[in-house]
């Protein structure tokens, strides 16, 4: 069994309503096991800023998916969610990123983990410390570390999952 990382986010069509709905399919799912979900957190957009605000979370489980199959489990999803991809960084219905797959390095053409932004990213470390704040990281700092030099003044919690 593999434990992965995943990242959640939403800023359309009721975001929390999509982010329930993700979080239901991924617990009921027969290849994630013991799925656990960071508190949700409302930011700021990356990108373009003519769109709402996003809510983002993060959530973690073992598999046995290889990391492709894992990325299509995650596309289907979204694309059930109805995801549209329009532009880059644009507003979407649903967003899963695998953030990371054990310890492995991966890149391919569709996929890269650990993912290229999770480092800079407060909407992502900050859930991310919720479920492993001592967990060392590619940089060599544990994911507290990281928290503390991140600017996190845009972020909003919403609620515990």
């Amino acid at each position: 069994m593999i434990h992965a990382y995943i990242g959640l986010g939403s800023n359309l069509e009721n975001p929390m309503a999509q982010l329930d709905c993700a979080i239901s399919t991924l617990k009921n799912h027969d290849d994630l096991h013991n799925v656990r979900i960071s508190s949700i957190y409302g930011s700021k957009p990356v990108g373009p800023q003519d769109q709402p605000d996003y809510i983002n979370a993060v959530a973690t489980f073992d598999t046995h998916l290889s990391p492709i199959d894992l990325l299509d489990l995650l596309q289907s999803i979204e694309q059930s969610q109805r995801r549209v991809r329009e532009r880059h960084w644009g507003p979407r219905t649903l967003d899963l990123d695998l953030l990371l797959y054990g310890q492995e390095t991966i890149a391919l053409p569709r996929l890269t983990v650990p993912h290229p932004f999770m480092l800079e990213r407060g909407f992502v470390i900050k859930p991310l410390s919720d479920l492993a704040p001592d967990m060392l990281l590619t940089n060599g700092n544990t994911v507290t570390e990281q928290l503390q030099q991140l600017d996190t003044s845009d972020l909003v919690f919403i609620k515990e999952e």
